[in-house]
C-alpha cells in the first residue's frame, strides 16, 4: 500500500533507472480522478496495445475513445524503449478485477486465479501500455523489453515493492491475455534480478520544456475549437483556477473565460483587467505546454 507518485516523482523514478523518457502533452494532469479515487496504489500492470505505430498509439492511449476515455495508462512503452508518459493519476487500463488477485499483490506473494471481476483496479494500479498488436506474431524487441523491466522496476524501487508487485493484464481479468508474447514469470525474474543491484542512472538529460506562444487576443472567441484551449484548461485547473463543470475541452466556452479570470484575478488584476480574455503577461505566466 502507497500513496501514488507524484508526476514529477514518477518522471524522476524511470529517468533514474535509464528509461528514455518523452513527456506528451499535458499528461501531468491527464488524469480520471473525477472519476474515483486514485490510490492507495499497490502495483504495476502491464499491457499491450492491439495497435502498431508509435504515434498513433500514444495518441489513442492519452485520449481514449467514444468507448472509454483516455487517458488508457500512465505510460506507453514503444518498440525502441522509450516512454511516453501520458497520464498521471487515475487511468482506464485495468478495469475490474480478482479481489484474491489484488491481496496476492498487497501480499507480494504468489498469484491465484483470477476467476472474478469484482474489484476496481484503475484505483490501484499503475498501468503501462507496450506497443504490439498481441497476435503472438508481433515481435518484441529486446529494446522494448528491457524498457518494460526499467519501468516496472522504477515503479516498485519508488514504493520498495517487489517484483511480485508487478503483474499481467491477464493475470487480473479473467478473459484477458495481455501482455501476449513473453510470460509474466519470466519478466518478474528480470524485474527482480534488476531490483537486487542499483539503478542505471539517468539515459540523458531532462529536456527543458517547452509552451504554447500567446496566439493572440482574437483567438479566444466563441466558435474557437483547438487543443491549445484544453491544455489551457488543465493549468487552469491544475492552478486551482478551474470553474468547469464539465471538461476543460477545446471549444472556447463561457466556463474558460469565468476560468482564466480567476487566474487573472490570482495575478492581482482587478475590474476589466480581469475580463476572462487572455493577455500575454498572464499566458506567459501561467505556462501552457506545447500540444
Amino acid at each position: 500500500m502507497a500513496t501514488p507518485l507524484s508526476a514529477a516523482r514518477l518522471l524522476k523514478a524511470l529517468r533514474d533507472e535509464g528509461l528514455h523518457v518523452v513527456e506528451h502533452r499535458s499528461w501531468r494532469t491527464n488524469n480520471r480522478n473525477h472519476k474515483g479515487p486514485w490510490g492507495p496504489t499497490h502495483g504495476v500492470m502491464i499491457h499491450h496495445t492491439v495497435t502498431s505505430g508509435t504515434a498513433s498509439s500514444v495518441e489513442l492511449c492519452y485520449n481514449g475513445h467514444s468507448a472509454l476515455p483516455g487517458p488508457l495508462c500512465h505510460g506507453v512503452i514503444a518498440k525502441d524503449g522509450t516512454v511516453h508518459l501520458v497520464g498521471n493519476g487515475r487511468a482506464n487500463h485495468a478495469g475490474l478485477g480478482d479481489d484474491d488477485v489484488l491481496r496476492a499483490v498487497i501480499a507480494e506473494k504468489a498469484l491465484p486465479p483470477d476467476n472474478e471481476a469484482n474489484t476496481d483496479g484503475n484505483r490501484h494500479f499503475y498501468g503501462f501500455e507496450c506497443v504490439n498488436l498481441g497476435d503472438g506474431k508481433d515481435p518484441w524487441p529486446a529494446a522494448q523489453l528491457l524498457a518494460i523491466e526499467r519501468a516496472a522496476a522504477a515503479v516498485c524501487r519508488a514504493h520498495g515493492w517487489s517484483q511480485r508487485s508487478v503483474i499481467g493484464h491477464l493475470e487480473w481479468q479473467p478473459g484477458k491475455i495481455d501482455p501476449r508474447g513473453f510470460t509474466m514469470n519470466s519478466m518478474r525474474a528480470r524485474i527482480a534480478k534488476r531490483l537486487d543491484g542499483s539503478p542505471d542512472g539517468p539515459s540523458d538529460p531532462p529536456p527543458k520544456p517547452t509552451y504554447e506562444p500567446f496566439p493572440g487576443a482574437a483567438f479566444f472567441k466563441v466558435g474557437r475549437n483547438s487543443a491549445v484551449v484544453t491544455a489551457m484548461g488543465r493549468r487552469l485547473v491544475s492552478e486551482g483556477c478551474g470553474r468547469y463543470t464539465v471538461g476543460p475541452g477545446p471549444a472556447w466556452s463561457e466556463a474558460d473565460r469565468t476560468s482564466y479570470a480567476a487566474w487573472q484575478r490570482k495575478l492581482g488584476y482587478t475590474g476589466g483587467d480581469a475580463d476572462g480574455i487572455p493577455g500575454k503577461s498572464s499566458w506567459d505566466r501561467l505556462k501552457v505546454p506545447n500540444v
